[in-house]
């Protein structure tokens, strides 16, 4: 758990700071490097965590989330075995990890998404993917909460 405190997503790599990196990029393909280059930032996942039951479900790609809730806010393990997906796991949690339930829960995702025009650049599959992956955070911020 002192890792998951200590990992610079939500509290150095904040939304605000991925909208203003992503802004410098030409390309999707510059932003595509810059996203799996977060991905490659996430504290690494314990392999006893990779089970089944954190599976989260209509994703493409294999990708776990094991919630921790200490002292009132949300941290998350995560992984997946697909670099973009490891990325766009390191974008959400930019947004919610190290948050309170009711933050989260305020946190606006579908608007950060269309602010870095992420999602028209996913194939639906990796969209539906994505959104499964929020709908997961945003259940446990609700089951907290």
């Amino acid at each position: 758990m002192s890792d998951l405190k200590n990992s610079p997503f939500g509290t150095e790599i904040t939304p605000e700071e991925i909208i203003d990196t992503l802004g410098f990029f030409e390309s999707w393909e510059e932003r595509y490097k810059y996203i799996i280059d977060l991905g490659k930032q996430l504290p690494d996942m314990d392999d006893a965590l990779k089970t089944d039951d954190r599976l989260i479900p209509g994703c493409q790609s294999q990708v776990w989330i094991e919630p921790h809730f200490e002292d009132g806010k949300l941290y998350f393990d995560v992984a997946s075995d697909a670099f973009i997906v490891s990325g766009l796991l390191a974008v959400v949690m930019a947004a919610y990890n190290g948050k309170t339930p009711a933050e989260i829960q305020g946190f606006d995702m579908d608007g950060f998404f269309a602010e870095i025009d992420l999602v028209k650049h996913l194939s639906p599959t990796r969209g539906n993917g994505l959104r499964s992956m929020v709908a997961r955070i945003k259940a446990e911020a609700n089951a907290r909460a």
